[in-house]
């Protein structure tokens, strides 16, 4: 059975960071696409950054206009883990933050996700 499982939400005031993890359990996801997406109180869940595999070298990132510079996607195929490096957070990055992987390989950043986590709560203070 597949699951993912985020964990590294919490509180912090304006202009701190956070760091997201999401632990991947029943199988690998080296060569597919993984992502975080957010939902805000009211609001439609948003892309926030991707990772994909690049047969040549390095994982190719991609992120949201809104979260370009400030956030960082990475992933550690050893410890099937991927990570969120959020910094300098405004409150208007509080939302349930949750990873996704996708089952084909090199799926495109914003195409359809097969597997889910639960979310965890990011909350910002002003």
């Amino acid at each position: 059975q597949v699951q993912l499982v985020e964990s590294g939400g919490g509180l912090v005031q304006a202009g701190g960071s956070l760091r997201l993890s999401c632990k991947a359990s029943g199988r690998t996801f080296r060569q597919q696409t993984m992502g975080w997406f957010r939902q805000a109180p009211g609001k439609e869940r948003e892309f926030m950054a991707a990772v994909s595999w690049n047969t040549a070298g390095a994982d190719y990132t991609y992120y949201a206009d809104s979260v370009k510079g400030r956030f960082t996607v990475s992933r550690d195929n050893a410890k099937n883990t991927m990570y969120l490096q959020m910094n300098s957070l405004k409150p208007e990055d509080t939302a349930v933050y949750y990873c996704a992987a996708q089952d084909r390989v090199q799926g495109g950043p914003r195409g359809d996700y097969d597997y889910w986590g639960q979310g965890t709560q990011v909350t910002v203070s002003s």
